[in-house]
């Protein structure tokens, strides 16, 4: 990858988007992770204002740290950059006690989490409503077109993906060229949405290395039984969980009403 020439692709391309909608900026959601420090500096690299919102939730205070010094190194950097913190953790739990309690469950667990990223969606659709701005989303490919890993209007709902079309390899090559801080460079990839020190590996089961591996073997048109080992069980939680996720990425279903019956 050229990594100089796509950087300033995607600069330009999030520019010239945002000069013919008519907005002022753009409005990022800032984590502490690669992702989302890779697409705040894209954003700010435009000169349009960028703000990058901070929406901790009972987050890892490791987290909390690489989040502040990456938005401290932005404005240092940037002039166009502001920022903003929204603790959500009170908002959270307000809403665990409203809604009808059930039985501790894992899909108790992944509902909760769910909820916290539909919550910062929220929180930064308020802002871009604010400011005249755009919500950048911040996933990579894997993630938004390979195994689905993300919220379906949480960190899935924004206005426009600027990485999307990026491997988690790439983004970590961009972020080295951007000189996002060395401790996000290092940090092991982490959702951040269930309050422990899980991370995506865990979730997952296999490594964004393997995940590129395994897409790149399924456009190739590899099935199952091509593989032994490692390989064939992580292309089997590839498969499974791409192909368990498709409802996150084609259009939402239209039941369109035959013209003789209207």
């Amino acid at each position: 990858m050229n990594t100089p020439k796509v950087a300033e692709h995607i600069i330009n391309w999030l520019k010239d988007y945002a000069v013919n909608a008519k907005v002022n900026g753009f409005v990022v959601g800032v984590s502490g992770g690669i992702d989302s420090a890779v697409t705040s500096t894209l954003c700010a690299k435009t000169g349009l204002p960028t703000l990058c919102v901070e929406m901790p939730i009972h987050q890892a205070q490791s987290q909390v740290n690489r989040a502040q010094e990456h938005i401290a190194q932005l404005k240092e950097r940037f002039s166009n950059v502001s920022d903003a913190r929204v603790n959500l953790t009170s908002t959270f739990e307000d809403f665990k006690t409203v809604v009808p309690a059930v039985d501790a469950s894992p899909k108790l667990d992944l509902a909760l989490a769910n909820t916290r990223a539909r919550l910062r969606m929220t929180t930064l659709y308020y802002f871009a409503g604010l400011h005249g701005l755009l919500v950048a989303g911040t996933g990579n490919k894997v993630e938004d077109f390979g195994v689905g890993f993300f919220t379906k209007y949480g960190d899935g709902g924004v206005d426009l993906s600027p990485i999307a079309d990026l491997v988690k390899s790439e983004v970590f090559a961009l972020g080295e060229h951007l000189e996002v801080p060395e401790s996000i460079q290092k940090a092991q990839p982490t959702d951040g949405l269930f309050g422990d020190s899980r991370t995506d590996e865990d979730q997952i089961g296999a490594s964004y290395d393997e995940l590129e591996w395994a897409m790149e073997m399924q456009n190739a048109g590899k099935k199952v039984e091509d593989f032994v080992g490692r390989e064939k069980e992580v292309y089997k939680i590839y498969t499974r969980l791409n192909t368990i996720n498709q409802h996150k990425m084609v259009a939402i279903p239209v039941c369109e009403i035959p013209g003789e019956l209207k």
